[in-house]
């Protein structure tokens, strides 16, 4: 981002798949401020989600791929379309990845509340 713009950023979807695409799980962050963050996370078919919980309310975007998302003790079927939402510091993964799945999350600033 160029001093000229501090007060916006234009971001792709095609890119952002583009940075994180290949055969391991990958994160690219794409916005870092203090106020939010967002990632671009991408987690090909079999293999485990390792994310602890995190200390930001978070927001994910499904792009591609079809997997179940773990909240807490529910379980949710996801796929292109779907938007979720995790309160800060609540467990949740994603598994039985069927598609290679790539999300966008965005999180809060911490202590928001």
């Amino acid at each position: 981002m160029s001093d000229d713009h501090a007060d916006w950023e234009v971001f792709r979807v095609p890119e952002l798949i583009g940075k994180v695409a290949g055969e391991q799980p990958r994160i690219h962050e794409f916005l870092n401020r203090p106020s939010m963050s967002g990632i671009v996370y991408h987690l090909p078919v079999g293999c485990r989600d390792l994310q602890a919980p995190h200390a930001e309310d978070e927001i994910y975007v499904v792009l591609q791929g079809r997997a179940r998302l773990r909240i807490g003790a529910v379980e949710h079927t996801i796929g292109p379309g779907h938007v979720l939402f995790v309160r800060a510091t609540t467990a949740h993964s994603f598994f039985d990845i069927e598609e290679d799945l790539t999300v966008l999350a965005f999180f809060g600033a911490r202590n928001a509340r």
